[in-house]
């Protein structure tokens, strides 16, 4: 038996697929109401539930130099407005566990990044606030390894939480997805989610900045509807080419509500 999450007006297990999408990092107000209002008219005329995800700041950056977002305190803000105007539930990144109280009276889902999901106190922190988790699988974990993660959580007293795939190591800046670790971490009792963007990412691919193979994005979309998931993943922009963070990974905003249309299609076909 799988567990329901609730977040809000959205279900996450228990058959119905619920979509997390947005852009990698806030950039702007502008920009977030821009890609929320998009992807949320897509959800609601295809009747999947919609949780708006943004970054306030991204501290797994490549490079020094590039950009991480517009920190706490306004990105908070954004993520506030956000919530309001569109009527969708808000999530976001913690990195450090003084950020978990704070982060948590704004946003719905406290995402617990790959590179950190190991990390007990950041685990337990987030648990304690009573807030909805995502907790994202790292690339160097296998999947039978996030039963450890699940004990850190539900020992705190936490049961809402969502397990994400985003790929695995495969050599160098490579990544590769092996589906079975999608009914490997349901098994574990909690909903699972396929993250259709960073799984394609080539990790500091470019050099000063990770790249991505993003057009294979709807192929392994499609096959992870197929093998079974509860929330489709994505991150998405405008013009992915002048994104400040993950620009080859992220996709084109315009192209998203046909992947949304087939992803809910095979998933309707799979639950019969």
């Amino acid at each position: 038996m799988v567990e329901r999450v609730e977040v809000g007006p959205v279900t996450i297990g228990g058959g119905r697929l619920a979509v997390i999408a947005g852009t990698c990092v806030i950039e702007s107000l502008d920009l977030c109401l821009r890609v929320g209002r998009t992807v949320k008219a897509a959800c609601d005329e295809l009747g999947l539930g919609y949780i708006f995800k943004a970054s306030f700041d991204k501290a797994n950056r490549t490079s020094l130099g590039s950009f991480r977002g517009l920190g706490l305190g306004q990105g908070l803000e954004v993520l506030a407005a956000v919530k309001q105007e569109l009527g969708v539930p808000v999530l976001t990144d913690i990195h450090e566990s003084g950020q978990a109280e704070p982060v948590a009276r704004v946003v719905d889902v406290l995402q617990i990044p790959a590179f950190l999901a190991r990390q007990t106190d950041l685990l337990v922190a987030a648990a304690r606030t009573g807030r909805a988790i995502n907790v994202k699988k790292a690339q160097f974990m296998a999947p039978w390894d996030m039963r450890a993660v699940v004990e850190k959580v539900t020992e705190a007293g936490n049961r809402r939480l969502l397990l994400t795939e985003r790929g695995a190591c495969f050599g160098y800046n490579n990544l590769v997805v092996d589906f079975r670790s999608l009914p490997v971490m349901r098994s574990l009792g909690f909903p699972v989610v396929y993250d259709a963007t960073h799984s394609l990412q080539l990790p500091g691919g470019q050099g000063n900045a990770s790249g991505a193979q993003r057009e294979y994005a709807p192929h392994l979309m499609r096959a992870a509807a197929a093998v079974g998931i509860d929330a489709l993943f994505v991150e998405t922009h405008p013009e992915p080419a002048r994104a400040l963070s993950d620009a080859a990974a992220q996709l084109p905003l315009a192209e998203v509500p046909a992947l949304l249309r087939t992803a809910r299609a095979i998933h309707e076909v799979i639950q019969g």
